[in-house]
């Protein structure tokens, strides 16, 4: 027998209200999170006087030589160069290191396995912040890695712990006929590594490599910490912020707004090519957890 659905018109006015609020929810949204993005990369484009002195939202004209002056004179070039560098590092450092401790933590046994996860797990939820820089900088002293990119990608690689876990759970949800079927074919722990799992946590790997680049690329205290006896060393991030206390730029806020906007071009590329597997491998880790 056929069911007759009767639409109540307080149903159909509750649910327009519903779908009215979501949509100016996330107007306002997208509105505080565009914003700050739209005014620095206008504000770069002013005149400083214009800049300092409020007037138009929309430059009265465009000065794109800000960005001549912000890569020429300001040597943002060489700047760019070494967050290019350094992030991509990290990155590739950072899928390495995770991927294999955590193959290691979801399919080994071993002594100690519980008390390494407890410390992993304490990480996570206790922020030691900038308290750490000073032994990290000294260990890198006492190694003569001071002056070297190698000392800011090694520290910016550290406390990587809840990538770790990340890729612990997604192999978790990976079956282990998988692993003994390898085993059995005579594939050893380090193929069955990268025959199957590496190939299989792709999707959290590419979430992994996204946190990690973002995290360097935004870094600016370990970045100054490090890079304070090797000033041609310094990160784009950490160029901007000095930037201000130059001698020319102190008032020239137009030429670190320009800084500014230089910084923020590469993550939102990577960002854009980097959008489907992040979300695909939040989605896939939701579902397998």
């Amino acid at each position: 027998m056929e069911q007759t659905v009767v639409y109540k018109p307080h149903m159909t006015k509750k649910k327009a209200v519903l779908g009215t609020i979501k949509w100016l929810f996330l107007g306002v949204m997208i509105i505080f999170t565009l914003y700050p993005i739209i005014y620095t990369i206008l504000g770069s484009l002013k005149t400083n006087a214009e800049l300092t002195m409020g007037g138009n939202f929309f430059p009265s004209e465009w000065h794109f030589d800000n960005y001549y002056k912000a890569f020429v004179e300001a040597d943002f070039l060489t700047y760019t160069k070494n967050s290019i560098f350094v992030s991509f590092s990290v990155t590739i450092l950072a899928v390495v290191t995770c991927s294999l401790a955590g193959f290691i933590l979801a399919r080994r046994e071993f002594a100690g396995k519980k008390i390494l996860m407890a410390m992993y797990m304490s990480m996570m939820f206790v922020s030691l912040g900038s308290i750490t820089l000073y032994p990290i900088y000294e260990v890198m002293h006492a190694l003569n890695l001071h002056k070297s990119p190698i000392a800011l990608i090694i520290a910016l690689t550290g406390g990587q712990a809840t990538n770790v876990f990340l890729v612990m759970g997604f192999t978790k949800a990976i079956p282990k006929e998988l692993d003994e079927a390898a085993i059995i074919d005579g594939c050893s722990i380090y193929q069955v590594y990268y025959r199957i799992i590496l190939p299989l946590t792709k999707p959290i790997l590419a979430v992994v490599a996204l946190f990690s680049f973002r995290n360097a690329w935004n870094d600016y205290i370990t970045g100054l910490v490090m890079t304070i006896t090797a000033p041609a060393l310094k990160t784009l991030t950490v160029a901007v912020v000095q930037l201000k206390y130059s001698v020319n730029a102190a008032a020239e806020w137009n030429i670190l707004l320009a800084g500014a906007s230089i910084a923020i071009v590469p993550i939102l590329i990577v960002y854009m090519f980097a959008n489907k597997q992040f979300i695909a491998g939040l989605t896939s880790g939701a579902v397998k957890g």
